[in-house]
């Protein structure tokens, strides 16, 4: 059976590319660590690396376990900090994944509810750009709960939090910037304020885009969900972005777009959540400011 130091040194062995970096890191002898892993491949029953000459390369069956072994080693830390927080030996601290665009709108208010009650427990973010990442990050046991778009199939836990609105901004002397809707076929001609490939906000334009008859024209592209609206507000074509990224004093123009663009947005765990866990869910909740699902009580 595999130890948990198996499991490190696997991991370690991945991340650094090298036994040598690898045994540097762990403070052991490359010998002992060679010779970790390859028990470890025993029990495995097969090869878990292929040695290169100047770095190490997963087998299929490596590719296979390492997602699981990192998760274990997550799990065995917050076992870890659970213990020595009831203990009081230590304030805890609560891993959160979420998306870019998540922790620009919807986060902030629920953080800052959070912090009021629990100053003592910390918050770690991991931030992703696409949903896919966000799935892939919590299914190798990154943090406690994900905060994203509702997850095909998953396996653990899933909360509803409501849906997020998404709302076209463009200048405010745009043509078009003389109410508050528009229908997203009227911008078939307009080259938009896009995402970056692998941006999870990309998809969403596209499919909208789509389902209005039309496929975007590109008039630039950016990484950031926070310069979209200010790009658009400059007059270098419409964005789609959430409406609760956009500051008090935004001075661009917003438009709802008809039909109207929304996703569900939900928080999910790999198991039960953990009472810490459960309870920033329910602060998250409260605080989120989304629309309740249609369908939803």
């Amino acid at each position: 059976m595999a130890t948990l130091r198996q499991l490190e040194y696997l991991v370690t062995v991945v991340d650094q590319g090298s036994f040598t970096r690898a045994a540097e890191l762990l403070h052991v002898t490359q010998p002992a660590l060679s010779h970790q892993i390859r028990t470890l491949e025993r029990s495995a029953g097969g090869p878990l690396l292929e040695r290169l000459p100047r770095s190490v390369r997963l087998t299929p069956t490596g590719r296979a376990m390492l997602p699981h072994a990192r998760a274990t080693l997550a799990d065995a830390e917050r076992a870890r900090c659970a213990a020595r927080q009831a203990a009081g030996l230590e304030v805890g601290e609560l891993q959160i994944a979420t998306l870019y665009s998540i922790t620009l709108g919807v986060l902030p208010a629920a953080l800052r509810a959070w912090r009021q009650t629990r100053p003592n427990v910390g918050i770690r973010l991991f931030e992703h750009r696409h949903t896919d990442e966000l799935v892939d990050a919590m299914h190798s046991g990154q943090a406690d709960l994900a905060v994203g778009p509702e997850p095909p199939d998953w396996p653990g836990v899933t909360r509803v939090l409501g849906t997020e609105e998404l709302v076209v901004v463009v200048a405010a002397d745009d043509p078009v910037a003389t109410g508050d809707t528009v229908k997203l076929q009227d911008l078939a001609d307009r080259a938009w304020v896009h995402y970056a490939p692998g941006h999870g906000l990309a998809d969403v334009l596209d499919n909208a885009c789509a389902q209005a008859g039309f496929e975007p024209r590109i008039a630039v592209r950016t990484e950031q969900t926070a310069a979209a609206p200010a790009l658009a507000a400059a007059g270098l074509g419409p964005a789609l972005v959430p409406d609760n990224i956009l500051p008090k004093d935004f001075d661009g123009h917003v438009l709802h777009p008809e039909p109207a663009v929304r996703r569900t947005l939900t928080a999910y765990t790999r198991g039960e959540p953990d009472p810490l866990a459960a309870a920033f869910v329910d602060v998250l909740f409260r605080s989120a400011g989304l629309r309740a699902r249609e369908g939803d009580a």
